[in-house]
């Protein structure tokens, strides 16, 4: 099933988070079997160029790829489109009047005001132009990120907006929203955020959250309420919490005392 079917389908989906530059990182977490892969274009010193590499690294374990673009910044999504991902991830949406607009930007005349200029996405003229600007760039995964109360606020309208296909959610901005910035669970954030899952659902939407956290309780916590496509961790905590373990058990060692081996000659 492709990326696309399973996000239709509300199947049940994990992902994880690269920020770093090293398309390498990229290229292992594709052979581990996450169902996508989250590029952090927003947050990062990621360019265009370094997401193109990301999404080759990524190609060799047959992971998609899915983007979350620098808000409201039409250049940089006409880019990352062309270059043929999995989804695109629009952050920081305010309104049905702004996501209704970031969503035009993906689709071609009629369906929306996308510029021509497909590269990669057509395999550089492999593939045939005329579908894909009719079906073929219908195939993109589009979503919003809810993390603004006033685009709660309006989620019954946002939900049904064509050929979107779900809604992300991003609890601390969410909850920076209403003045309560890393309160995340808090019952009005919560209350939220529920809100929202329940305008996409009925709409039969998919809907994500993107989190750095991996504890079971945090991610069952949200599996809980509703969501079925949960990008979790981080490439830059994996390194720092493995390293920091390894740090803690030579440490350990080097306090019970024992005193290292004299080396004979060495000076």
């Amino acid at each position: 099933m492709t990326l696309k079917e399973k996000v239709i389908n509300r199947s049940y989906m994990t992902g994880t988070h690269v920020h770093l530059l090293d398309a390498s990182v990229t290229e292992m977490l594709s052979y581990l079997g996450y169902d996508f892969i989250w590029l952090d274009m927003e947050h990062t010193q990621l360019s265009c160029e370094d997401a193109y590499h990301h999404l080759m690294a990524a190609k060799a374990g047959g992971t998609p790829v899915v983007v979350r673009v620098p808000a409201d910044d039409l250049t940089i999504t006409k880019k990352i489109l062309e270059i043929g991902v999995g989804g695109i991830v629009f952050p920081m949406v305010r309104d049905y009047e702004h996501a209704k607009e970031l969503i035009s930007w993906t689709l071609y005349p009629p369906y929306g005001k996308r510029g021509c200029g497909p590269k990669g996405a057509v395999r550089y003229g492999l593939d045939t132009e005329s579908e894909f600007y009719g079906k073929g760039h219908l195939e993109v995964c589009r979503f919003i990120q809810i993390e603004q109360k006033s685009a709660v606020l309006e989620a019954e309208r946002i939900a049904q907006i064509p050929y979107l296909d779900g809604c992300i959610l991003g609890m601390h901005d969410l909850s920076g929203s209403i003045h309560r910035l890393g309160d995340v669970f808090s019952e009005e954030n919560l209350k939220l955020a529920r809100s929202a899952i329940t305008a996409f659902k009925s709409q039969n939407k998919s809907v994500g959250v993107s989190t750095t956290a991996t504890d079971k309780k945090t991610l069952s916590l949200y599996h809980g309420m509703g969501i079925n496509m949960i990008a979790a961790g981080a490439d830059y905590s994996y390194i720092i919490e493995a390293a920091k373990g390894t740090l803690r058990t030579i440490k350990d060692i080097q306090g019970e005392g024992k005193i290292p081996p004299t080396w004979k000659g060495h000076r």
